[in-house]
């Protein structure tokens, strides 16, 4: 006679047993996809609050460039009426001076944050975020995520945190001896072996070899070369007149305070205070009117944009296993974008892979995007 109790009881038991399996894997499953999407949320709320200081400091930037301006044309202004002798008045001339003094301040003050710059820092941040929260999106709506998917973005996340860092203190060097590319993207690591061999070469062929070592050869002797030199000469023109701008407001500033105190100076104050004065407001408007730093910024930025591109050639080319690569077409259409160029314009350059060909030969730059 078969006893149920026991058949129950041993279903019971194998149910048990088989479980564990099943909901460990899925467990496993659902805290990878948790860890995604917190990241990827992560990644939104700091776009967002780039977005928002950037804008802060681009408003900093048009009110700092009105509110000196305004003073040194008014301490202009004061300075000259001073110097008529109709209406010649010491408190005029103490005004204009302090008002010189407080602008030789504000200008040396604006001059080392470069607001400008710090907006542009800010910009980039925000579309490298949402660049990154898009391909977390789009890991997890492809499905299966790794571990491996999940250190990756959190390394990239940790990288651009370190190449544009929210706070505004400490800042970033503003006038480089040496000017670098902006970094943004974490090193890039070897690829596990696949357990297998693929087909066609990973679509890796000596032509495409040709082409990738050509557009190295390019972006290092043409578009490397060419933002270096840029970001080189803003930075000098920057510097010139982050310099000149505080001195003629400080020899203004002296000029008021001695238009009146003795006669043997004649003129000299006043045109000391009155042009330099000017001067200064000129300049003023130049460098930040003009947002030098924004535009070094950019050239930094767009020198990092090229490196990357760089960077990521040499390591597929130096990986003697193809299988290890990325898939070679996917590769190829990803690079012929990022340049600007179409598949067929690519080809172009595999006639820059030959080392024998002279760095004076090359005519043409690789990106066209920039």
């Amino acid at each position: 006679m078969i006893n149920m109790e026991k058949l129950v009881l041993r279903e019971e038991t194998n149910n048990y047993y088989k479980q564990p399996q099943t909901s460990t894997s899925n467990r496993d499953q659902d805290i990878l996809m948790s860890k995604l999407y917190a990241i990827a949320e992560a990644v939104a709320d700091r776009a967002e609050m780039h977005a928002i200081i950037g804008q802060q400091r681009n408003d900093w930037n048009k009110l700092l460039l009105s509110s000196i301006n305004s003073i040194t044309l008014s301490a202009s202004l004061m300075a000259a009426i001073s110097s008529i002798p109709v209406a010649q008045s010491t408190p005029l001339n103490l005004s204009s001076a302090i008002l010189f003094t407080a602008t030789t301040g504000m200008m040396l003050l604006v001059n080392k944050i470069q607001p400008s710059q710090l907006a542009e820092e800010q910009r980039k941040a925000t579309q490298l975020y949402k660049q990154l929260e898009r391909s977390i999106q789009t890991t997890i709506a492809l499905g299966a995520p790794t571990e491996l998917d999940a250190e990756e973005a959190m390394e990239k996340v940790l990288a651009i945190d370190r190449a544009y860092p929210l706070p505004l203190l400490p800042l970033l060097e503003k006038f480089p001896k040496k000017v670098e590319p902006a970094v943004w993207w974490p090193k890039l690591k070897p690829r596990r072996r696949q357990a297998k061999r693929t087909k066609n070469n990973n679509g890796w062929s000596k032509e495409l070899e040709n082409e990738m070592k050509g557009a190295l050869r390019v972006l290092k002797a043409k578009d490397e070369e060419q933002y270096l030199e840029c970001g080189e000469l803003v930075v000098k023109i920057n510097k010139t007149l982050a310099i000149s701008g505080p001195l003629l407001a400080g020899l203004a500033a002296i000029g008021a305070g001695m238009i009146g105190s003795s006669s043997a100076h004649g003129p000299w104050p006043v045109l000391f205070a009155v042009i330099g004065g000017s001067l200064a407001t000129v300049t003023n408007t130049l460098e930040h009117g003009g947002q030098m730093g924004m535009v070094f910024e950019l050239f930094r930025n767009c020198f990092g944009y090229y490196r990357q591109l760089e960077e990521e050639i040499e390591y597929n080319l130096g990986e003697s296993e193809v299988d290890n690569r990325e898939e070679g077409e996917l590769f190829r259409m990803k690079m012929a974008l990022q340049l600007g160029r179409s598949l067929s314009e690519l080809e172009t350059l595999a006639s820059y892979a030959s080392p024998s060909s002279q760095v004076q030969d090359i005519k043409e730059f690789a990106g066209k995007l920039f």
